[in-house]
């Protein structure tokens, strides 16, 4: 199967720093170096320099790569928002591990995974609930949260109202005002005072 020069020149990069170490330890003898003997890894590394390929593996190809990745699972919070979902899923469906996950997509989007999960369930649950026709409690199961009181929490935290008053007063704030203008005057913001609380192996 043929391979990029970005690959190829990975491959023959490792081969040289295992050619160089063993022969600054063993001088002109040594065992063998990927199933080559030591004369073939002298050769191969002097294809590998004259193929002109001498640098590392692209670090920028591989932050694009990344961003890329994150840019999905972002994408599928956003669709799958009122699934059952958790970060060990997130970064399975990602290729990345759960903690790496976590980490770069808050360098990335300014918060963890789970904490932008709960802001599109709260956008979700506050349209619901200006149209007054499903309780608090519809609301929270609605949009895929499975703890009424974990919703009616994180809800209070982003909105500043328990969701039962929000419910209450949200129909007369927004009356006579198009939805879509409603959900941009509306939309919560995320307090900076700590309130966020990252639990990367629970159920989001």
């Amino acid at each position: 199967m043929a391979v990029g020069p970005r690959y190829a020149g990975a491959r023959w990069w490792v081969i040289a720093q295992l050619y160089g170490s063993w022969s600054a330890l063993l001088g002109t003898e040594g065992p063998a170096v990927f199933g080559l003997p030591l004369v073939g890894a002298r050769q191969a590394v002097r294809a590998w320099h004259d193929s002109g390929v001498t640098s590392r593996p692209d670090a920028g190809a591989q932050r694009l790569d990344d961003l890329a990745r994150l840019r999905r699972v972002r994408d599928r919070i956003d669709r799958d928002y009122a699934q059952p979902l958790d970060v060990e899923a997130l970064a399975r469906g990602a290729h990345m591990s759960a903690g790496h996950l976590s980490r770069e997509f808050r360098n990335a989007y300014g918060e963890s995974p789970y904490s932008y999960l709960m802001t599109r369930r709260i956008e979700r649950a506050m349209a619901l609930l200006r149209q007054g026709d499903m309780s608090v409690t519809d609301v929270c199961f609605a949009v895929g949260c499975s703890s009424l009181g974990t919703f009616s929490t994180r809800f209070t935290e982003l909105v500043g109202v328990p969701p039962s008053t929000y419910r209450r007063e949200a129909a007369r704030a927004t009356a006579g005002m198009p939805p879509c203008v409603a959900k941009q005057v509306t939309r919560p913001v995320r307090s900076r005072s700590g309130i966020e609380k990252q639990r990367s192996p629970e159920r989001l």
